[in-house]
């Protein structure tokens, strides 16, 4: 998330100009590409003072923020979700037992690897607030009222095996005007000016402005390069494994030999058995022969003796 997490940190806050309305429309569009056990989450921040006490925190990382702050990650299990989190500057995240027990709602959304931008859309009327995704429900309450004056950003943390967040788009309408920055218009992330790190960055050129983007994408693809040798290394290892078990499982030629000579010694024996019992049947058949007909001359001379 590297690459990613330099954009972002140029968007959390990065803008001067809070929310004039209580009444706000705005739409946040992203892209999430990873392997296939990546992880990692993306937060969507309403807060005041945002770049003081929020900057490029997480969830679990930020302290006791005021505001709200929608979660994009993997948690529960079930391919994604996206979660609602509120605080009234009172709640310490970094120090809380459960952070995730404190979400006041949530939707199951399958956000990684789509192949094309995904779309949050958070809507504050006069009665209602509302979070949808890709135009489907996500989030609903009549009891969130979301004060004006507050500042939105955008954050970003890694897993272990990172998920790459692209951010495309942020656009904010309120009930008189569209808000951007320093316009009124449609403004993509990668135009926010980073005016808590650097005064300069308004400042910079298109030439230096595509080559931090060319840098971006450079970043974007080594890692890609890199999670696939990843993997190529490991399918290596199981390989590797599973020719030794194999090799462990079959004879060498000594002890075939060896079992060889035996099953030939053995059909040896059995035909040396078999000429034996040839034998001794011939012999139990004449043996047989011999006593019936002794038999029969015996019985004849005795019945014989009796008649006279």
């Amino acid at each position: 998330m590297g690459s990613a997490q330099q954009l972002i940190e140029s968007c959390s806050f990065g803008h001067r100009n809070n929310v004039p309305s209580p009444e706000l429309t705005a739409s946040f569009e992203f892209r999430a590409t990873g392997p296939e056990r990546g992880g990692g989450n993306l937060q969507i921040w309403y807060a005041k003072d945002g770049s003081t006490h929020i900057g490029t925190s997480s969830i679990y990382t930020v302290g006791a923020f005021d505001g709200l702050v929608l979660v994009v990650d993997m948690y529960g299990g079930k391919g994604g979700g996206i979660r609602g989190f509120m605080n009234d500057g009172t709640t310490d995240y970094r120090s809380h037992h459960a952070v995730d027990s404190l979400a006041f709602g949530h939707c199951d959304y399958a956000y990684r690897n789509l192949g094309r931008p995904s779309r949050i859309e958070i809507k504050q009327a006069a009665s209602s607030f509302e979070v949808a995704v890709d135009g489907r429900p996500c989030i609903r309450s009549d009891k969130i009222k979301l004060p004006s004056g507050y500042f939105f950003g955008i954050s970003a943390a890694s897993a272990d095996t990172p998920d790459s967040f692209e951010a495309y788009k942020f656009v904010l309408s309120t009930t008189s005007s569209t808000f951007g920055q320093e316009s009124r218009r449609d403004i993509p992330l990668g135009e926010f000016s980073p005016q808590y790190h650097n005064d300069q960055a308004s400042k910079q050129s298109g030439s230096d402005a595509q080559y931090t983007e060319l840098h971006r994408k450079i970043q974007i693809m080594g890692q890609s390069v890199d999670n696939v040798l990843r993997e190529v290394l490991q399918l290596a290892t199981k390989s590797e494994g599973r020719h030794q078990e194999i090799s462990r499982n079959f004879m060498t030629k000594d002890e075939f030999h060896t079992i060889d000579q035996r099953v030939k010694s053995i059909e040896n024996t059995l035909h040396e058995y078999h000429t034996q019992f040839a034998s001794l049947q011939g012999l139990l058949k004449d043996s047989h022969s011999s006593l019936n007909e002794g038999l029969t001359q015996q019985m004849t001379h005795r019945i014989y003796s009796q008649t006279l």
